[in-house]
């Protein structure tokens, strides 16, 4: 099954916000491996099939750092076609000298971690089969363990790196959350998700159509953490994509349902967690 395309819902774009947009665009084509889609004088759009925007950046007015110890972006997460396309991006880090915060082997997939210039966390990831995916009482089995870059090297054989591949999507975005309760609520009673896996009380992952997760939330910046300034580094917004027009009315009025808000700007709706992470409600 596609876990990214109709009739799941699932991320479609991720928008950040970045403190130097000549900088930013050298590391997101240099480094990582995206095309241009779209570019003016304080943003762009990022694509890697060159037609669907999967990442848009921007550099606010009288931009600030990332601030600490608050809500918002944990990390954004690119999805790669194959174990072979992970293991040539690999290559082209350690070739150039890249440095990795992490590499994990999660059971479900094997992913490496970095940020940008600004701080903005990214995963970069590859599924395993889902078949081979353990679920039990409808939580999904997954963990952290260190990733066999040996191995993930030898699928890659003799390829080389020329970018990101033109099948890659956006797999998930991870959140920081000031606290769980109303914020599972808000995305399963409200937007229609299903928890697949807890982490103790500190960290949930909700999905649908039975994906490992779409989106992570956790409280790992502190209980009650408050939201970043406007125009501080971090998450904008985030787009999820909706098979259709009646599936999208539906989610609206669930979440007026439970008190959320939902507002419409320049012909596109909107609404925001309880930790006023905003996200753009579009139909396929």
């Amino acid at each position: 099954m596609n876990f990214h395309q109709a009739p799941v819902t699932f991320v479609g774009e991720v928008s950040i916000k970045v403190g130097n947009l000549a900088r930013s665009l050298s590391f997101y084509q240099d480094i990582i491996g995206f095309q241009v889609l779209e570019q003016t004088d304080s943003s762009a759009k990022l694509t890697a099939d060159g037609k669907t925007a999967l990442l848009s950046i921007v550099e606010p007015k009288n931009v600030i750092p990332k601030q600490p110890r608050t809500t918002g972006l944990y990390h954004f997460a690119i999805l790669l076609p194959t174990r072979a396309d992970l293991g040539k991006i690999i290559k082209h880090f350690i070739q150039i000298g890249y440095p990795l915060q992490g590499a994990s082997d999660h059971l479900v997939s094997e992913a490496l971690y970095l940020s940008d210039p600004d701080g903005n966390g990214i995963e970069i990831y590859t599924d395993r089969p889902p078949a081979s995916w353990e679920w039990k009482n409808d939580e999904v089995m997954m963990t952290t363990e260190p990733l066999d870059a040996r191995s993930v090297l030898a699928e890659a054989q003799d390829g080389s790196w020329n970018g990101l591949p033109a099948k890659t999507v956006m797999g998930h975005i991870h959140l920081h959350v000031a606290e769980l309760k109303e914020t599972e609520e808000f995305y399963t009673k409200g937007l229609g998700f299903d928890v697949v896996c807890r982490y103790g009380n500190q960290a949930l992952f909700i999905s649908d159509g039975k994906y490992h997760h779409h989106i992570g939330l956790n409280t790992w910046n502190g209980i009650g953490a408050p939201a970043p300034q406007d125009n501080s580094v971090g998450l904008l917004s985030f787009t999820l994509m909706l098979p259709n027009e009646e599936k999208r009315n539906s989610i609206v009025q669930q979440l007026k349902n439970i008190g959320a808000s939902v507002t419409e700007e320049d012909g596109r709706l909107f609404t925001q967690d309880p930790s006023g992470n905003r996200i753009q409600l579009e139909v396929l």
